[in-house]
């Protein structure tokens, strides 16, 4: 599947769960046997892990149709970024979208500072660049940071050498931002 058709896909997905018209494709026995040889699915979301914000659901899609790798605050480290080369270099996915959400709680606790106990300050470390680049903009602070934050860090995949940025450059790759909405339960794609 191309980038172009999988993006369109997920749309088509988040469209059909925002109207309640959910299809809830490939979550069938036979589909799990199918894939129980192997996955090929045709996007990575690097997502939130935010419970309220799982991949398969708000996209509608089944067993086998995404790689999901969720991270607080949906920042890329070393094993992120790893996994998402897995998945476009052996599995030929040809999407990746970053998908960060409304009120992140890793982003408003980044925002509002304080004292990050145990490893939740690597969070919080991994999110400041984008708090900073965005304190002095108009509008709610945590709201322009999380999108600060999505860019950041489809501009971090992007370059990200040799695997995803070969891909890109060979138009094999797309790496996507996109903004979800707890209110109104859509998707919005950044540029």
């Amino acid at each position: 599947m191309t980038e172009k058709n999988a993006l369109n896909k997920l749309i088509a997905g988040n469209k059909r769960y925002m109207e309640g018209n959910l299809e809830h494709p490939h979550q069938t026995p036979e589909r799990r046997e199918d894939l129980a040889s192997g996955q090929k699915p045709f996007a990575c979301v690097l997502s939130c892990a935010d419970s309220r914000v799982p991949p398969e659901i708000i996209f509608d899609q089944g067993l086998g149709d995404l790689f999901v790798v969720r991270v607080a605050g949906n920042v890329a480290n070393d094993m992120i970024v790893g996994s998402l080369e897995y998945a476009v270099d052996h599995l030929g996915t040809s999407l990746i979208v970053v998908l960060g959400h409304k009120r992140c709680g890793a982003v408003s606790a980044t925002v509002h500072g304080g004292t990050a106990p145990g490893k939740i300050g690597s969070l919080v470390t991994a999110i400041q660049p984008a708090v900073e680049a965005v304190k002095d903009h108009t509008g709610d602070l945590v709201d322009n940071a999380v999108r600060e934050n999505i860019k950041r860090c489809v501009e971090q995949l992007k370059a990200t050498a040799p695997i995803l940025s070969e891909k890109i450059n060979a138009g094999e790759l797309q790496i996507a931002g996109a903004y979800y909405d707890l209110d109104t339960g859509g998707v919005v794609l950044l540029n």
